[in-house]
């Protein structure tokens, strides 16, 4: 089922670890994107009712809820089969927790299925793994553990008037002098070093990449993750008329019954 592997209805197959990897962050990717910015969609397609569902995910970021492959064995790995069935019997964010840990296992055999069928040797098997695990599972980006880890890992201030605001008291990038208004300039200049070190950790709700200081970034009020403004769809004008900023998936949440 290539088709579905590629998710652009031809044939795909990486053959270098580099190819490999894209491959990796694109599914990646694209999971994440169905497990927050879409959650509301993704929920509503797991529907029980339904007959065994999975949850795929593309090179080009895209995702899909759908009956798994009929070809026997398949072209690729298939993800956890079922996951529809979950969705009732647990709290939402118990069952997001579980279909992202089974699409973390799922991407690595994807990856390692393509690193044996091209033959990579034990080098690049090793390299492959370490440019994936460099990346937070998405099982960390869903359920807050990897900014947690990143809080952790920095000695970054809980003070978030020092967090470089460029757009708004909750949006960053490189286009607000709002920060030069607070500090002198001079000071200014080294606190951009400094919290550029401090945020290189900081991984985007959205896409779970990492912090960049020529992005426009904005904090929802809610959930306290950052995101990339591109990934929201907030540009930074439009930041500056934001008083509390809600992200896509603390907007859509209601009780589940």
């Amino acid at each position: 089922m290539e088709g579905r592997g590629g998710g652009a209805g031809a044939p795909y197959s990486p053959r270098t670890v580099d190819e490999v990897f894209r491959d990796f962050k694109g599914r990646r990717a694209g999971m994440i994107k169905a497990l927050s910015t879409d959650v509301e969609d993704f929920y509503e397609q797991c529907d029980p009712e339904k007959e065994n569902l999975c949850l795929y995910g593309f090179p080009n970021e895209e995702w899909e809820v759908n009956l798994p492959a009929e070809e026997v064995p398949p072209e690729l790995p298939e993800p956890a089969l079922g996951i529809n069935f979950a969705r009732d019997g647990m709290q939402e964010k118990d069952f997001l927790s579980l279909v992202a840990v089974h699409s973390d296992a799922w991407l690595l055999s994807v990856a390692f299925y393509f690193g044996a069928r091209f033959g990579f040797d034990k080098a690049d098997r090793k390299r492959l793994f370490t440019m994936m695990n460099d990346l937070p599972t998405i099982f960390e980006v869903v359920t807050g553990s990897a900014k947690k880890q990143s809080k952790e890992k920095s000695s970054v201030t809980t003070n978030q008037s020092i967090h470089r605001p460029k757009s708004s008291s909750k949006g960053r990038g490189s286009d607000s002098s709002k920060q030069s208004k607070m500090i002198p300039k001079d000071e200014d200049e080294g606190m951009d070093e400094e919290d550029d070190d401090d945020h290189s950790d900081t991984l985007c709700g959205a896409c779970g990449e990492n912090y960049a200081s020529d992005e426009f970034w904005i904090c929802c009020d809610i959930c306290e993750k950052w995101f990339h403004g591109k990934c929201v769809k907030i540009t930074p004008a439009r930041a500056e008329h934001i008083k509390h900023y809600k992200c896509p998936s603390c907007s859509n949440k209601r009780v589940r019954p």
